[in-house]
């Protein structure tokens, strides 16, 4: 992953892409890398004109011309209306177009499939989900299913007149740089080649397909689209059966020397604590997960049978805290606690701006995060949490919806999309 500064735009905010952006080794590549600093200075600041473009960029008036007239004859970039409002001849304001295309994220959770589309501008086109248990089906039904989730949502945007750029997805453990699965223990997943997979069950599209971890693109798209949008230090904790974390720090997304960083779902909390699925005791993920929350909560949830659908016990437990229900609340705070002691760790660690609870986190924020911000600031070494806010996404399938926004990666880096 390569992030690069806007002050190649002259914006001072941070733009992030989870693959690495053209090196200009000659003059076609230069022209890449213009490109893209134009394409992001229109999508940061628009509408704006081809002359506050160059003024700054940087760029020579010329070449933002040139540049412009190309990113308009591919739809990337249309002329509006409006114009500027300054002494001289009016100016052509210009705004991102972006119709004709879109992008995939997918997410493969544990009780779930979920599939968003977005367009250029990051505007959502579809959001769904599909109960599926995939920890119970393993790994080749799973791909199956979400191979059939992929074509359905490729043919609704393809059906708008809408070309694919490309897809991600996103699965809750480690992922390698090829796009493979060494370990989900949630799903009980080992070695999963997913990108391979999925590329030849699609029968190899002629976009990319990608795979990262729910944690890094919730974090993704919680820079991008989230209340805390352009945040350079930022974490977002991901709910589930695990907890993972998607950390950019100085605007990158920290990605460690494997690609396996922020995986803090077995950091012992509690070693007297209940078990873990990964054989431990007072993980994170056996005190804060999902599954573990439902179970403490409702201990009938399971009388019917094992749980394949987490949503319904998870509005079930929201319902009985808003009634008061004591037991209910006392074990929320509880949960808040320790989802502070983890974030506590955080603050020390890598003193984020913010740190952003997603999914059942999220939902049950309201309850967790009085207690949880009261442990962190008792727990933080340094005064206030080193500055550390700690609040809940506003962002519904975050982790798709980043997959969606990486897809946009390799446009957004400067490089045109085929024309159709």
């Amino acid at each position: 992953m390569k992030a690069r500064r806007a002050g190649d735009a002259g914006s001072g905010q941070i733009v992030i892409s989870i693959h690495n952006e053209p090196q200009p080794t000659d003059l076609g590549d230069v022209r890449v890398a213009n490109r893209a600093v134009v394409l992001r200075h229109v999508r940061l600041h628009a509408p704006c004109s081809r002359a506050d473009i160059a003024a700054r960029t940087g760029l020579n008036k010329a070449t933002v011309s040139s540049l412009v007239s190309e990113l308009i004859d591919q739809r990337l970039v249309r002329e509006t209306g409006l114009t500027e409002n300054r002494v001289g001849r009016p100016a052509t304001m210009l705004v991102l177009d972006g119709e004709p295309y879109a992008a995939l994220g997918l997410q493969i959770g544990v009780d779930e499939l979920v599939a968003v589309a977005i367009d250029l501008a990051g505007n959502r086109l579809l959001t769904w989900r599909r109960a599926f248990t995939a920890a119970a089906v393993g790994p080749t039904e799973t791909m199956r299913a979400l191979a059939a989730v992929t074509r359905r949502a490729i043919g609704r945007v393809t059906a708008q007149g809408r070309t694919v750029l490309g897809l991600t997805v996103g699965v809750p453990g480690l992922v390698d740089p090829a796009g493979a699965v060494p370990l989900a223990a949630a799903l009980g997943w080992r070695d999963v080649p997913v990108a391979a997979d999925l590329r030849a069950a699609l029968r190899q599209p002629p976009f990319a397909v990608g795979v990262d971890t729910v944690a890094n693109l919730a974090a993704l798209a919680e820079q991008r689209h989230g209340t805390y949008a352009g945040t350079a230090d930022l974490v977002h904790l991901t709910g589930g059966p695990t907890v993972g974390a998607g950390i950019i720090a100085a605007g990158r997304l920290l990605r460690g020397g494997h690609g396996f960083a922020g995986e803090i779902s077995h950091l012992c909390l509690d070693p007297a604590g209940p078990t873990c699925l990964c054989g431990g005791r007072g993980c994170l993920a056996a005190l804060v997960g999902l599954p573990a929350v439902v179970a403490r909560l409702l201990p009938d949830a399971t009388a019917d049978g094992p749980i394949t659908d987490y949503l319904p016990e998870l509005e079930r437990i929201v319902a009985l805290a808003r009634q008061g229900d004591p037991t209910v609340l006392s074990g929320l705070a509880e949960t808040g606690r320790q989802v502070g002691r983890a974030v506590a760790i955080l603050a020390d660690l890598l003193n984020p701006q913010v740190v952003v609870l997603g999914d059942h986190l999220a939902t049950l924020a309201p309850w967790l995060l009085p207690a949880a911000r009261s442990e962190l600031a008792a727990r933080s070494h340094a005064p206030d949490a080193g500055g550390c806010r700690l609040d809940a996404s506003t962002l519904t399938a975050a982790a798709a919806l980043g997959g969606a926004t990486a897809a946009l990666a390799t446009v957004e880096a400067g490089r045109l999309p085929a024309l159709t």
